[in-house]
Formats: C-alpha cells, structure tokens, sequence
C-alpha cells in the first residue's frame, strides 16, 4: 500500500499541480518519505526543510493524526499506508 502524501495548496505549484502524492513504501520513517517525494518533485525540499535538514518553523507534517514535531521529528515511523500532511502554520487575524 501506497503512502499518501497531503499537499497543501500553497505548495502544490511545487509538485505539478497534485493535492495528493502516492509514495510506494514499506516502512521507514519520515526522513525516508519525504526523500522519494523530493526524488518526484525537487522544488518541495527547499520549501519544507531549512538548510540543515530540519524541518522549517511555519511548517508542521503529521503522520496520520501526529504532528512529528512530537513524536521524534523525521526519525518518526511510517508504514505503508499511512497518510502524511503537510500544513503550513498559520498566523494573523483580525485585531
């Protein structure tokens, strides 16, 4: 079973377009899938990571319901069939 990946629509000009990527996977973490979303589409890497590798503070990516920044970063554990969104912070309002 395929991973899902959710992209948010201020990134999709980022991954051709699609809302959705299917990533083939067994089992891995975080780090693994997004690495195979980067090989399908290179413009998300800079977007989502700084220049270190770590994931950029206005960005938050879930594994089903879990916002890795809680659960071991991109160490975090994905099987196959998991679904993973990526969802930008946001900020402002009326004051």
């Amino acid at each position: 079973m395929p991973v899902i990946v959710h992209i948010p629509g201020a990134l999709r000009e980022f991954a051709a377009g699609c809302a959705t990527v299917e990533i083939a996977f067994s089992n891995g973490t975080v780090t693994d899938v997004l690495t195979l979303l980067w090989t399908l589409h290179p413009g998300l890497r800079d977007r989502l990571v700084n220049e270190q590798g770590q994931v950029r503070q206005h960005i938050n990516i879930f594994v089903g319901n879990e916002n890795i920044r809680y659960t071991g970063g991109l160490a975090s554990p994905v099987a196959d069939g998991t679904q993973i969104s990526i969802v930008p912070a946001v900020s402002g309002g009326r004051g």
